[in-house]
């Protein structure tokens, strides 16, 4: 299994990814208010695992620029769709990592990852990656699964699931080893929130801003 294999394994699965349905619309409209809230009219934002676009399409309307990314050419492929539908002059999405985008000279204002850390091989790696591309004091803001908070019997079942094509790569980790690990890149974290509106799922809604 490689970055290649997770990002085949997204493409497979985009279309179906695209008609899936929220499973927690108000917890998922609680993000984008607290997120749009700390985002200013002036920012550039970097948004890292887009998806289909739909997170992006509602926020940047809001900033001055908006990077959208994904590792699937699939997935970007139906963001562009929705964007053409209803364009957005701001806003840009392009096939990408944020290793990919680190040596580039551009500075976010935020970098936004949501589901998107426990889908990364290299979490500290990708964290050094999302520091470099912060301006000073810039914001990253996080809300990603803890796999090794959730029902142990997942954990289990997640190596053979990806060992037939049935899952991606997925990092186990605590909501407390991910805290440990964003302040080890070098950011302070302002805030941590759990946004879920149906119990507690494990996806802690973290703010952080690039201290050094």
């Amino acid at each position: 299994m490689s970055i290649t294999s997770d990002a085949r394994f997204w493409d497979r699965t985009s279309r179906k990814y695209a008609r899936s349905a929220m499973a927690d619309q108000a917890g998922y409209e609680r993000t984008l208010d607290r997120t749009r809230a700390l985002l200013g009219s002036g920012d550039r934002v970097l948004e890292l695992g887009c998806g289909t676009g739909t997170t992006a399409l509602r926020l940047a309307g809001d900033v001055q620029d908006y990077l959208a990314t994904d590792i699937s050419a699939g997935m970007i492929t139906i963001a562009n769709e929705k964007h053409a539908a209803a364009p957005i002059p701001a806003l840009v999405f392009r096939t990408a990592t944020a290793e990919a985008l680190a040596p580039d000279a551009t500075k976010f204002n935020a970098v936004l990852g949501f589901n998107y850390l426990h889908l990364v091989r290299d979490l500290p790696g990708t964290l050094r990656c999302v520091h470099g591309l912060l301006a000073t004091e810039g914001l990253f803001i996080s809300k990603t699964p803890c796999v090794g908070d959730m029902n142990p019997l997942l954990r289990f079942a997640l190596p053979p699931m990806r060992a037939i094509g049935m899952a991606p790569y997925a990092g186990v980790f605590r909501a407390a080893d991910l805290s440990q690990q964003i302040s080890a890149a070098g950011f302070d974290i302002l805030v941590t929130e759990n946004h879920a509106t149906k119990g507690n799922d494990n996806r802690p809604y973290i703010v952080a801003r690039k201290s050094n």
